[in-house]
């Protein structure tokens, strides 16, 4: 019985001990969890940025024109390929037609048969003048013979007139460039029948010394633009606006940069959109017709607010940021912010202004309402990529 009470007595201090340990653990992890976890945030600056916004566009020559023969015949001859380059005036085409060939010799007959009778009625007034002098004959004879002459030369006229539309007609058979560009689609061969009324054209010429850029705004995007660029007037603003770059379909940078000359005064009811005009030199012929590429607008901001994009929550279609109060505690605010982003940056246009704090990174498990230790980061630090 002594051995029980003695083995009693050296359990108690043994269970005295675990017990304690046991609390002692408890109290700190409660004081863990209620301990305040420390994050990284950033205070908020006025800067000055650009934005690029790019917009799918449609490339043209600044001249299309389509080849159409004005007389009827055979193609004879094509002189050139398609993709070649032509200069104003070049010969294309030449139709084989006779007819014309024919006309002209009628009309040369012709001028030669008119000129003698010219000669013949000149011949009558001279005879005629002298013996009405001298009171031989009527006045009226002389008045007939120059009658005749005057009608004579008028024939004479007429047919050399004849003659010029008949070389002119002759002259269609051989198709010239109306302008320098670049040949497209020959859909007719040698021998084929043409004609003035044919729908489809021999070819088409594209003058891309210069070439247009079309692309569209939406009503929304149009305003936007609008409100941008200083200006009473539309041509005043487009003006102000500065100059565009092209990005190819490849991703690469056009070397020459261009102008927006045209905006549509009207908005398409079936689109929602407007129409835009930009304006490229392309003195290395590299862009063509009928070509894609994206019209990129730079856009200047004077003191914008600026945030990582890391630093914000998607919910619902909405965007969301962690703002932090000088006591540490942190609210969940919603933010506005413009379509196009800067590199990894968002433009704040609403919900944020200069000298709010905002939470930056590692926010996942936090809630509104929470207590943080705020962990100053500098913001040259964390928009140092906007200076690069």
């Amino acid at each position: 019985m002594k051995t029980k009470i003695q083995s009693i007595y050296f359990l108690l201090p043994v269970l005295l001990i675990v017990s304690s340990c046991g609390s002692n653990d408890k109290k700190k992890d409660a004081s863990a969890a209620n301990q305040v976890q420390a994050y990284p945030v950033v205070t908020l600056t006025a800067q000055s940025t650009s934005l690029e916004t790019d917009y799918p566009a449609t490339i043209e020559g600044i001249q299309n024109v389509d080849i159409r023969p004005k007389v009827d015949g055979f193609i004879e001859k094509i002189y050139v390929d398609e993709g070649a380059l032509v200069k104003k005036g070049q010969r294309l085409f030449s139709i084989d037609a006779p007819q014309y060939e024919q006309l002209v010799r009628t009309a040369t007959a012709a001028i030669s048969s008119a000129e003698a009778d010219v000669n013949a009625a000149q011949l009558q007034v001279n005879k005629t003048k002298p013996l009405v002098e001298k009171d031989i004959i009527s006045k009226y004879d002389l008045d007939a013979a120059q009658l005749t002459l005057q009608s004579r030369k008028a024939a004479l006229a007429q047919a050399k007139a004849e003659l010029v539309n008949a070389k002119v007609n002759l002259g269609y058979t051989t198709i010239t460039s109306p302008v320098d560009g670049v040949i497209g689609s020959i859909p007719f061969k040698t021998g084929s029948l043409v004609s003035g009324s044919t729908a489809e054209p021999l070819t088409t010429v594209s003058n891309i010394s210069k070439v247009y850029a079309y692309f569209s705004l939406n009503e929304k995007q149009l305003l936007d633009f609008s409100r941008n660029y200083k200006g009473a007037t539309l041509d005043a603003q487009m003006k102000n606006i500065p100059a565009v770059s092209l990005v190819l379909a490849d991703g690469s940078a056009f070397a020459e940069n261009g102008k927006i000359e045209s905006i549509n005064g009207l908005i398409n009811t079936n689109t929602g959109s407007a129409s835009l005009r930009a304006t490229f030199s392309n003195p290395s012929k590299l862009l063509r017709s009928g070509a894609s590429a994206s019209v990129r607008i730079p856009q200047h901001l004077e003191n914008a607010i600026l945030i990582p994009q890391k630093s914000t929550t998607d919910l619902q279609g909405k965007k969301f940021v962690f703002l932090v109060d000088g006591k540490g505690i942190i609210k969940n605010t919603e933010i506005e912010i413009m379509e196009n982003a800067k590199g990894n940056f968002y433009v704040v246009t609403k919900g944020l202004k200069t000298g709010d704090k905002i939470v930056l990174e590692g926010f996942q498990s936090l809630k509104d309402g929470a207590e943080i230790k705020p962990e100053e980061k500098s913001a040259d630090s964390v928009f140092a990529d906007l200076k690069k």
